[in-house]
């Protein structure tokens, strides 16, 4: 069986070259606002994951399956639909958090979001903060 490789790498392409090109001004934006609210908020300086996700801070993960790989701890990306946030999964406070966060979907492991204005920035940088801990605490010694 081959071993599965994850696309999602940190790679070294400009992430303000990669929000200058998106398409759409307010998504463009909102991009410069979650990236100040993001790195300020995870005190980890922004990296690209991957051709289109901005991660911020990493860590190491090892599955029971034996599956393995480095991820950011939280992140975002500004796609042409939604804009997608990215933090832990299996976080049993992400749901409360929720609750108080303002309009959004929700997938597997992402929150949509529609625009900045849609939410509450101060639940944001809380969400970012509980996600940036339940992954440490699970992947200790990062």
């Amino acid at each position: 069986m081959a071993k599965y490789e994850t696309k999602t790498k940190e790679t070294d392409a400009n992430v303000i070259e990669f929000v200058e090109a998106v398409d759409h001004l307010k998504k463009r934006e909102d991009a410069y606002k979650l990236l100040e609210i993001f790195e300020q908020t995870s005190g980890y300086e922004a990296k690209m994951w991957g051709p289109s996700i901005i991660g911020f801070g990493t860590y190491h993960y090892k599955y029971a399956s034996g599956h393995e790989g480095d991820a950011p701890l939280v992140g975002f990306s500004p796609r042409k639909a939604k804009i997608s946030l990215y933090f832990a999964t299996g976080d049993t406070t992400r749901e409360e958090t929720l609750k108080r966060f303002g309009k959004y979907t929700v997938g597997k492991s992402c929150v949509y979001i529609n625009k900045v204005e849609d939410i509450d920035v101060d639940v944001l940088k809380e969400m970012i903060i509980q996600s940036i801990a339940f992954l440490q605490e699970l992947y200790p010694n990062q």
